[in-house]
């Protein structure tokens, strides 16, 4: 795919109906040569939208019309691609715990809860967060340091469950872990937000001081050399869960093979929350096929669609 096709994808599929300023982004630089090119001169996996887009906001460039994004890209690329080159699409997105939550609580408590790609470790909390989903009345877990709300709008069967799951153990793995007490972290974190979602900012701080209290422990490294070894200092009288969102597609095929596999031989309970190609899986129709939806799978098997953020489930 061109790196057009892929801004274009991008606005068509994800921004539209989401972030009118990067539906306009993706589609102004699709459609300009020079920006191409300086794209192109990257490495591939360093070309997304969200990567470019997070990366000229942390860099001081505002959300706008594209014209204006346009002059002060160009004015200021050597400090954008510098952080590009750096940075990753580390979106920790807490609503995710909210699409996660029904299978989490249905499962043999406690849990000992593992997720691979975690950033700052912000979904391993879903005891910590309230949930409103649609007109259920809102969970809420015990008081504590601060209180993040995750709404989701539901369709279908979906089991909401009567309590919050009970969690023993946290660990993690990511290349390249952020630091919720790093400022520049933190902002990073705020970059990758996008410009309209106010209430994913709103909802950001309180999960970040979740995060500070409770510190998980999360490793830094190849998901496929640590998985192994951190899944086996999980507590054997909790139920252990590996789940990932949003994570496979960045992985080569040979390396997304070994992963299944390693999961698979694991005794543990696999979630994962990721495109419908991600995983070697017969993903069912989709109900807005227009949308790059998520497939929800437990152990393999296909249970649900929801949205990148958390904001929709959609119970098959």
């Amino acid at each position: 795919m061109s790196t057009a096709d892929r801004y274009r994808r991008f606005a068509d599929a994800e921004a539209r109906g989401g972030s009118p300023c990067y539906e306009e982004w993706a589609l102004g630089v699709a459609a300009d040569g020079e920006l191409l090119a300086l794209l192109d001169d990257l490495p591939v996996a360093k070309r997304q939208p969200n990567l470019l887009f997070a990366a000229a906001r942390y860099s001081g460039i505002p959300a706008g019309p594209f014209p204006d994004f346009r002059r002060a890209l160009l004015a200021d690329w050597p400090a954008v691609r510098k952080v590009m080159l750096a940075r990753r699409t580390q979106t920790n997105e807490p609503g995710r715990c909210a699409v996660l939550l029904p299978l989490l609580a249905a499962l043999p408590q406690p849990l000992a809860l593992l997720e691979v790609g975690a950033s700052a470790g912000l979904c391993l909390y879903p005891d910590r967060y309230s949930y409103r989903y649609g007109d259920h009345p809102r969970l809420d877990p015990p008081a504590g340091p601060a209180r993040a709300v995750l709404d989701c709008e539901i369709t279908g069967p979906v089991p909401i469950p009567a309590a919050l799951p009970r969690v023993v153990w946290r660990a993690g793995i990511d290349l390249n872990p952020l630091d919720v007490a790093d400022a520049d972290d933190v902002r990073w974190l705020e970059a990758l937000i996008w410009p309209e979602h106010d209430h994913r900012r709103a909802r950001l701080t309180p999960a970040i001081e979740i995060a500070k209290a409770e510190p998980a422990h999360i490793v830094t490294g190849d998901l496929n050399e640590k998985l192994t070894t951190l899944a086996a200092a999980a507590p054997r009288e909790a139920t252990l869960v590996v789940f990932h969102s949003a994570v496979l597609a960045y992985l080569d095929a040979e390396s997304r093979a070994e992963f299944v596999d390693t999961v698979r031989g694991l005794n543990a309970r696999w979630i994962a929350n990721e495109g419908p190609g991600a995983l070697p899986v017969t993903a069912p129709p989709s109900p807005e096929p227009e949308r790059a939806l998520f497939l929800l799978t437990l152990d393999s098997e296909p249970v649900a669609y929801s949205a990148g953020h958390g904001q929709t489930l959609h119970w098959l």
